[in-house]
């Protein structure tokens, strides 16, 4: 893993659509942090979704991001040319017994919650708001467990929380630098139990963002995470994995978010907001700096 005295920012946005406002103040705020400290800015791109994440889209991306001012080391890391190093990380949690196969799919998951909450008994959510994962057991009796493991059926690859957390034992904290509460000496609490048994991979793709963005920021020897408030829960299940795997422990900086006009984070599908729409409307650079609040 790389090692530097000069701090080390990165960007790593996802090509599954048209970067928007909101993108462009993240990229903003790496790129000036890193030239205002003199540490280094890498970009990365997070296309494990290979279907979607396109190279039309990506070519554009990087077109969106040059035209802003946004600058970059080269070579760019492309998650889906490393898919080998998220599946050697898996291997070491498995052999770690931390993993396994969940086999419910999310409509079971929907029915089973719904039920539960029909006879008044409200179901965990993590923090954003998604059931929790209830166990193949809680659904399914033994044997058709055993026949959706025999015939190979589509499966999420699961942490097993209990005993992540049993393993650690000891409090996780996290380095906050950003707006909201930053806790004693700067430090918080990390509660990655809210999450329940997360998802770090499934059949049918090796990996997901909780574990490629923890491997991608170690093997890159970030240094400095920068990113959305809308990422700030899940910085707890990082430090675990972090934690669990030896990795270093970046600082991390989570920022407000551009909101749309109904109050929501914005997304890829809001063509308004989008930078290759506002490009080919005529604004410049200096205009988006502008409509995301920097100078």
């Amino acid at each position: 893993m790389p090692t530097s005295s000069r701090p080390i920012y990165r960007f790593a946005p996802s090509p599954n659509g048209h970067l928007h406002l909101g993108h462009a103040l993240s990229g903003l705020l790496n790129f000036e942090a890193a030239r205002h400290t003199g540490g280094r800015f890498l970009l990365r791109i997070e296309d494990i979704d290979i279907v979607r994440c396109t190279q039309e889209l990506t070519r554009e991306m990087l077109e969106d991001l040059s035209w802003l001012g946004l600058s970059w080391e080269e070579p760019v890391r492309r998650q889906s040319e490393n898919f080998n190093d998220y599946r050697a990380t898996l291997a070491r949690l498995d052999d770690m017994g931390l993993l396994y196969r969940g086999y419910l799919t999310r409509s079971e998951i929907k029915a089973h919650v719904a039920a539960s909450e029909a006879r008044g008994k409200p179901w965990p959510r993590d923090p954003d708001g998604v059931p929790l994962y209830p166990g193949d057991r809680a659904v399914l009796d033994a044997a058709e467990i055993e026949a959706r493991r025999r015939c190979d059926a589509p499966f999420a690859l699961r942490l097993h929380m209990k005993k992540a957390l049993a393993r650690m034992g000891r409090p996780l904290t996290w380095r906050e630098e950003g707006s909201g509460p930053h806790g004693e000496n700067g430090l918080l609490a990390a509660a990655p139990a809210l999450w329940g048994d997360v998802v770090l991979a499934r059949k049918d793709t090796p990996t997901s963002y909780h574990l490629s963005v923890v491997v991608d920021d170690a093997l890159q020897g970030i240094t400095q995470v920068m990113r959305g408030q809308d990422l700030f829960f899940a910085t707890a299940v990082h430090r675990l994995l972090q934690a669990l795997l030896d990795l270093p422990e970046p600082v991390y900086h989570h920022h407000r978010l551009i909101l749309g006009p109904d109050g929501r984070k914005l997304s890829k599908s809001s063509r308004d907001t989008a930078l290759r729409e506002l490009r080919a409307a005529g604004h410049t650079p200096a205009e988006i700096r502008a409509m995301v609040g920097l100078r």
